[in-house]
């Protein structure tokens, strides 16, 4: 059955939620051929809100991010990468020897990393902003979600995954466990992508 050429366009376009159908959006690959292949378009949204769940801090969430971010701020011009309010503070010697550029990396150190987040996506200055959330409304999140498309930036909000339950409206939503020197990745929400658990070698760094 043929479809008119005008529904195609619209049903192409990426604000527009079609269940487990993909959309067509630009995205910067993982670095992880088994993660890029089952995210939907390839890898992490160029622009949007992702969120992370997970049983506690430092299963392996961060590895999934080091390559992009490596390549964000290798870009020319390169605009900053923030770090809001995260719980430890960023090693710098690893970050640098996976080739993050470190004087485009942004500290933030704040109680209010909701707001602070806000503030990077939609200033224009950044590349992609990280916070680490324990609490958020879903009226928050729809806030970090359209900061993102007004900065034209991603965003990666970790929380725990004991908030599952709750409504999220960013683009891309899933959840890791550690599986030995690998993470289990479930899509909980996306446009797109693998219905199985994604297995992602990481080893020990």
């Amino acid at each position: 059955m043929s479809v008119n050429p005008r529904l195609a366009r619209l049903l192409e376009h990426p604000a527009l939620w079609r269940g487990r159908s993909t959309a067509r959006v630009p995205t910067w690959s993982t670095g992880f051929p088994m993660l890029d292949a089952g995210l939907p378009g390839g890898g992490w949204p160029r622009a949007g809100l992702v969120e992370i769940l997970t049983p506690q801090v430092g299963v392996g969430e961060l590895q999934l991010l080091i390559p992009t971010l490596a390549r964000l701020t290798g870009l020319t011009p390169a605009r900053w990468v923030a770090w809001i309010a995260p719980p430890f503070e960023p090693f710098a010697p690893a970050l640098a020897a996976h080739g993050v550029a470190l004087e485009r990396q942004l500290i933030v150190r704040t109680s209010l990393p909701l707001w602070a987040m806000e503030q990077a996506l939609g200033s224009g200055a950044c590349e992609a902003a990280l916070a680490w959330v324990q609490q958020a409304r879903p009226r928050s999140l729809r806030r970090l979600q359209l900061a993102t498309e007004r900065g034209r930036t991603l965003g990666f909000v970790f929380r725990s995954v004991a908030t599952a339950h709750e409504a999220s409206p960013a683009v891309l939503r899933l959840s890791i466990v550690p599986r030995g020197e690998a993470v289990e990745v479930v899509l909980l929400k996306s446009r797109g992508g693998a219905r199985e658990p994604i297995r992602v070698e990481i080893g020990h760094e």
